[in-house]
């Protein structure tokens, strides 16, 4: 059987935290920044966790 291969979107974009969750980047923060207000941008900063559902399918994409 050959050794899996890492989805490598996914690899850029998630980052696992210390207790096994995954971490993901907020939406919507990264052009036409102009007719956005300073606190929604300011919100935008701020990693998440993502929700359970999800993070099944991006642990199987990243192999863990």
């Amino acid at each position: 059987m050959p050794k899996a291969k890492t989805h490598s979107g996914a690899k850029k974009r998630f980052k696992l935290t210390g207790s096994g969750k995954l971490k993901r980047r907020s939406a919507y923060k990264s052009h036409i920044l102009t007719k956005k207000s300073k606190k929604r941008k300011r919100r935008l900063n701020v990693a998440d966790v993502l929700f359970q559902g999800d993070a099944v399918r991006v642990k199987k994409m990243l192999n863990l």
